[in-house]
């Protein structure tokens, strides 16, 4: 089981919905997020990108001084830069940040977005497209341990002569990741990519969308691995947990509801109409989990004006850790998680559901925080000569 957290490139609020409570995008917050997620042992963070966010190559490459271990998901995006150029990109941040580049592939679902950066193929073509540009990127970067050119000539893209000099620090190249709910998605990951991620439907809906790409990729004798992309909401109690939920919407109402649906509604994303079809725009603030909760404890009031991921797991350490084990049990590794704000969330989540994580996670965990010949108290020492102990209900809860 690997935890991932998220950089908020696109800002961060206590309230979704409104400029109260938000917290503007800028280095120094992204490097305190990313610092937090370091110290506290997380895989590594997701980079979110699209016009609504500051571009994930620069913000990653910003960030490798200030992290030790912490690995940077960043996404490519066919058709925007070709993949010779993003063979470069790739090598050049694996290399100068240690082999610490995971690689996720966006094709995009937001047709007005995508001609604003000049990407007007529609839904299938654009994912024959992203078949090219995989082949050819994987193949340069793959070629470039051995010093080999590529030749490749396609309906969409082509190339002769391709080369890349510098070779990444990871083999073949360094991990790619991919997230879709459509056949062709599900075509495409079977075929070329490493780690399929699906957004948080409830279980049988995940389990079913694993099957599917497991089946397919046996078909070219592939083996995955699999994640999923959530928000998180935990609290020391449930009360706690969804008392929180309803204050992230406590400033949310018809009229903002109603103008990010229609957005939503005009893109041709598959996992888009998906997360729609959770909540259908329904939101009662006297009753948040009114409909939204579709799933115990998976409660889809985020995706109410948040694009993609709009699902959170609410309640508290245990059920947060049981919900996440139910999807482990589903086949999945990858946990790529987030929570408003994000800088408290990472430490929230580390410090209440860390500890309940299956035994080989906490062991290395426990092992990379550890600085060596450093003792001491753990805690604020009691009236300054006291070593605190743990409580009585965290022994109780052991």
């Amino acid at each position: 089981m690997k935890i991932l957290w998220f950089i908020p490139t696109h800002g961060d609020t206590r309230y979704l919905g409104t400029s109260t409570g938000g917290r503007a995008a800028d280095f120094n917050y992204f490097k305190q997020v990313a610092v937090a997620a370091d110290t506290l042992g997380y895989e590594g963070v997701l980079i979110p990108t699209g016009r609504s966010c500051e571009d994930p190559w620069t913000v990653a490459s910003s960030l490798i001084d200030a992290t030790r271990r912490l690995k940077f998901l960043v996404a490519l995006r066919p058709g925007l830069v070709t993949p010779s150029q993003y063979a470069r990109t790739a090598a050049t941040l694996d290399r100068l940040s240690g082999g610490r580049v995971l690689i996720n592939l966006v094709t995009g679902g937001d047709q007005a977005e995508l001609e604003g950066d000049g990407q007007f193929l529609p839904h299938a073509q654009r994912y024959e497209q992203a078949t090219e540009f995989l082949h050819i990127w994987r193949e340069i970067v793959s070629r470039s341990h051995t010093g080999e050119a590529l030749d490749f000539e396609g309906q969409h893209l082509s190339v002769k002569g391709a080369k890349l000099l510098y070779p990444p620090l990871q083999r073949p190249y360094p991990p790619l990741f991919f997230g879709g709910s459509s056949p062709e998605a599900h075509e495409l990951a079977a075929q070329q990519l490493d780690t399929y991620l699906t957004w948080g439907e409830p279980p049988a809906a995940v389990a079913a969308k694993v099957a599917d790409v497991r089946e397919r990729a046996a078909k070219y004798g592939r083996t995955l691995t699999y994640g999923i992309r959530l928000h998180v909401i935990v609290r020391e109690t449930e009360d706690a947990a969804w008392a929180a939920a309803a204050d992230l919407v406590s400033h949310l109402d018809e009229a903002t509801v109603a103008r990010a649906q229609q957005t939503f509604a005009k893109m041709d994303s598959v996992g888009q109409r998906r997360m729609a079809a959770l909540h259908q725009g329904k939101f009662n603030p006297d009753n948040i989990r009114e409909g939204l909760e579709v799933s115990p404890n998976l409660w889809a009031g985020v995706g109410l004006v948040r694009g993609g991921a709009g699902t959170a797991l609410v309640g508290n350490p245990q059920q947060v850790a049981d919900r996440i084990k139910e999807y482990a049990d589903l086949g999945l590794e990858y946990f790529v998680l987030s929570g408003y704000p994000h800088l408290e969330e990472a430490y929230r989540f580390a410090e209440l559901v860390f500890p309940l994580l299956p035994l080989g996670l906490r062991e290395r965990l426990a092992t990379q925080l550890q600085t060596p010949g450093l003792t001491g108290p753990f805690g604020e020492v009691v009236a300054n000569q006291h070593v605190p102990q743990p409580s009585a209900l965290a022994r109780s809860a052991s």
